[in-house]
């Protein structure tokens, strides 16, 4: 056996062994947990970066489908000007026939009365016209003139007369096709202005998509600027440790980054939603009895006990003004100060007020109550 246990130690001292000093083991934990952290500091920046990567596309896509609706916007723009100047001079053209029209029919109704009369002086001399003519007229050298007279009197009425009938029917038949151009030109310029309304709501939705996009973008950034930065504390930890340095104030992961990536807080199904506008400021999830309530990110207790209308409750702070809050337990297994890594028990999952087994869990940022179900992961 003696042998056994010096062979032992040769081999330790031979790996390299005989530098670790007690400190050396004492910061063996904390140099598993900054590197836990860094790891997922690390693989949540690269969420990031494929979420950028694809919002970049998604604007390079929607810029595309800009400026293809902007070409189509001005081609809408030159029909409906194209059709509407024709419009214009298809109405032009309408008013001109009807006043045409109503100038004819003017003349026509101011001249009846003595076309009538002619006619009625016709009308009753009759077949013994040339008779009654020559019997009227005292000087017979004037029987020939009198009768070419009224000849060609009545001819010119009824040349008059026809005319005045030709020239009318012209004018209606042109303002019927003017009228009927008219409705086909209103119909295809009211449709050139739908199908342009329609373009300008379709661009305007894509504008705010952009818009919407840049702002995440913006938001991505910031929050892979903040990760980075505690990255960047992380990695002079682990220099630290691997120094020897004791470290006094572990660094810790911002939680905004990890919007849509936290775990649940407990397994089961969501018997109540969050409400902003209601005393539902976070979610009821009903579980097993049993069940373990875990912390959705680090942090450090703020409180852990008895609290009024959240029975044992405990709240992690995460970072100024950044909350997670564990109600309705059956059991606390925290204390106020500790502090406490992500998917670590808090607690046991108790009964609720519905009657059930469950879990309060509600999220706090900058202070104000915010719907978990945006910040938790898809399930």
């Amino acid at each position: 056996m003696a042998g056994g246990w010096w062979l032992a130690a040769a081999l330790w001292l031979v790996a390299g062994g005989w530098w670790l000093t007690p400190a050396t083991f004492a910061q063996q934990p904390d140099r598993a947990r900054t590197e836990a952290l860094a790891r997922r500091a690390t693989d949540r920046l690269q969420a990031l970066q494929r979420e950028a990567d694809r919002l970049a596309s998604e604007e390079r896509t929607l810029l595309g489908d800009l400026r293809k609706l902007e070409i189509d916007r001005q081609i809408k723009a030159e029909e409906f000007a194209r059709v509407d100047g024709e419009v214009t001079s298809v109405q032009a053209d309408l008013a001109e026939a009807t006043r045409q029209m109503t100038a004819l029919e003017q003349s026509e109704q101011a001249e009846r009365p003595e076309v009538r009369g002619r006619f009625v002086e016709m009308y009753k001399l009759g077949q013994a016209r040339y008779l009654r003519l020559l019997l009227s007229t005292p000087d017979l050298a004037r029987i020939g003139q009198a009768s070419r007279t009224v000849a060609v009197l009545a001819k010119l009425d009824r040349d008059r007369v026809a005319n005045y009938q030709r020239t009318l029917a012209a004018l209606k038949t042109s303002r019927a096709a003017l009228e009927d151009r008219e409705k086909r030109l209103v119909a295809i310029r009211a449709a050139a202005q739908k199908a342009a309304a329609a373009l300008d709501r379709a661009a305007q939705a894509r504008a705010n998509l952009v818009r919407d996009i840049d702002r995440q973008r913006d938001l991505n950034a910031q929050l892979a600027g903040e990760l980075q930065a505690a990255q960047q504390k992380l990695q002079l930890e682990l220099r630290d440790l691997a120094n020897g340095v004791p470290i006094a104030d572990p660094a810790s992961l911002p939680l905004r980054p990890f919007r849509g990536d936290l775990e649940w807080p407990v397994a089961g199904s969501v018997q109540r939603r969050f409400n902003r506008g209601s005393e539902a400021r976070g979610l009821e999830i009903a579980t097993a009895d049993g069940a373990e309530a875990r912390a959705v990110h680090g942090g450090v207790v703020a409180f852990a006990g008895a609290f009024a209308g959240y029975g044992n409750l405990v709240i992690l702070e995460h970072s100024p003004q950044t909350y997670s809050l564990y109600g309705d337990l059956l059991e606390v297994d925290v204390k106020k100060g500790d502090r406490v890594e992500r998917e670590q028990v808090v607690g046991t999952a108790g009964p609720t007020p519905s009657g059930t087994t469950g879990l309060y869990f509600e999220l706090r940022i900058d202070g104000q109550p915010v719907d978990p179900l945006q910040w938790l992961r898809k399930r």
